[in-house]
């Protein structure tokens, strides 16, 4: 009598895939021929894994991750490499939402150090109030106030009067100010132009990127979240919420059945935009 045929769950296709595709590069390894193609599909495989690595398991590969994408340690592989790799990646296709669309992102690194020249700002190229406010946020980024709304961190009075002098005494006045940007809170403006720092983004939602609880595409519609706001600062336009990435995995009434979860995700993203309102 023969066993009954026994199919893999949800997440083991996503191994065996994974696997089929390792073996391809393999077994070409081992046949002298080009296995480019396979290697392209490979990156892409390991990109998807480097926008989750909130994830603990995905984290722990930190480091073969960022070798195969950013090094030449592929071209240096043979069968062996290979196979670990293999290995050690396999369990983690699970966690890439199917379908789920991959976007570049350029976070670019903190500052270390500069040089500020008044007479910089003199230049052609700044003459009007908008260029100067934002040239002078960019080149600041170590004034006390930019750098907590940089990191989610409230401010204070003081802080408050300190952008207030910056933007409405030395680089012009309060009307070029609001001819140029309204009645939008300072706050609002610098963490427009400086986005939020990745790690605060992160901690600000650390109870859900580390919730085992979420499933693939929860952990999916958060990381967007986390993204848009690194790249804008803010989220105050929810709207943005019906459009892609954020429905790549369905509506946010498919994603989040329980609505509460949804809620409170909303009030964490209600205290970033608060947190810049000065």
């Amino acid at each position: 009598e023969l066993s009954p045929l026994i199919l893999p769950e949800d997440d083991e296709i996503s191994a065996v895939r994974f696997d089929a595709l390792m073996y391809g590069i393999e077994l070409a390894c081992l046949a002298g021929k080009s296995y480019k193609r396979f290697v392209g599909d490979l990156k892409k495989n390991v990109k998807s894994l480097a926008s989750l690595a909130n994830i603990a398991e995905i984290n722990e590969q930190a480091n073969l991750i960022e070798d195969i994408l950013h090094t030449d340690y592929i071209k240096s592989c043979g069968v062996n490499e290979f196979e670990i790799m293999r290995e050690k990646l396999r369990g983690l296709m699970k966690y890439i939402p199917r379908g789920g669309i991959q976007y570049d992102t350029n976070f670019t690194d903190d500052i270390i150090s500069m040089e500020w020249n008044e007479s910089e700002l003199e230049s052609d190229s700044l003459k009007n109030y908008r260029a100067k406010a934002e040239y002078y946020i960019r080149e600041h980024m170590d004034n006390e106030a930019i750098k907590k709304l940089k990191s989610n961190i409230p401010l204070n009075k003081e802080d408050i009067k300190e952008l207030e002098k910056v933007l409405w005494s030395e680089l012009g006045t309060k009307e070029e100010y609001e001819q140029e940007y309204g009645q939008k809170p300072l706050g609002e403006l610098v963490r427009e132009i400086v986005g939020l720092d990745m790690n605060a983004a992160k901690e600000a939602f650390s109870a859900y990127l580390e919730n085992s609880n979420l499933d693939s595409r929860q952990i999916y519609f958060v990381n967007q979240i986390v993204e848009y706001i690194v790249r804008n600062g803010m989220m105050k336009d929810l709207s943005v919420l019906q459009e892609a990435p954020f429905t790549d995995q369905g509506s946010i009434v498919e994603i989040f059945t329980d609505l509460g979860v949804w809620a409170n995700i909303k009030s964490i993203i209600d205290r970033i935009n608060e947190n810049a309102a000065a």
